[in-house]
């Protein structure tokens, strides 16, 4: 969109998950037409988190890692260091497009940078996030979850890095059963996480504007 800047990247480490959410909240409800968009590059201690819609039965055996309830759309899900989590603080309003666009855009972004590290990946209209086909089998390698208030949007994407992903096993992964999740690691990629942030940071700057 002509005239309106490239969001800020803030780049904030290793975060506690509700104090990010709260960090969220605190910025989008004090901004107004003016404010710079932003995108909060970051990764979170292991946790759970539960969006709108999410149903109990999809947490089989979360043990020793906690659960954080949200405001955010779809189910269940996991974080954890070595993977890359992207909150695109954006007024979509001011940028002309709604919902649709914007997860397209964060799809594409993600669908981009992993091909420009040698991963043919994929979206799905039917089930938001990345996909790629592994060893005869379609697995997750990057998920979605949003909330749009007033034409600004919270939350945003993961992509799995190089993570444990046993807690996966925990849950059914955005309410599926049985998904199976991988990550850039095992797809062949030993690129680093600083990596792959700058190559999905500047995709995301593209694909948002």
């Amino acid at each position: 969109m002509i005239g309106i800047a490239d969001p800020l990247i803030r780049p904030l480490g290793l975060v506690d998950y509700a104090t990010t959410l709260a960090a969220m909240h605190q910025f989008t409800d004090g901004r107004d037409e003016h404010t710079p968009d932003e995108l909060w590059v970051l990764q979170h201690p292991r946790v759970f988190t539960q969006g709108q819609a999410g149903k109990p039965e999809h947490l089989l055996m979360p043990g020793d890692i906690p659960v954080v309830q949200t405001d955010r759309g779809g189910q269940v899900t996991y974080h954890g260091p070595g993977q890359l989590v992207i909150y695109p603080l954006i007024d979509i309003s001011r940028r002309g497009y709604g919902v649709r666009s914007l997860v397209s855009r964060l799809e594409g972004a993600m669908v981009d940078t992993l091909s420009a590290l040698g991963i043919q990946a994929y979206a799905d209209p039917d089930a938001p996030g990345v996909y790629v086909d592994l060893r005869g089998r379609r697995r997750k390698i990057g998920s979605l979850g949003l909330r749009v208030r007033k034409g600004r949007s919270l939350h945003g994407l993961s992509l799995n890095v190089q993570m444990d992903l046993e807690p996966f096993s925990r849950i059914n992964p955005c309410g599926y059963s049985g998904l199976a999740m991988t990550q850039l690691a095992d797809c062949g990629s030993d690129a680093s996480l600083d990596a792959v942030s700058a190559v999905l940071t500047q995709r995301l700057q593209l694909a948002l504007r």
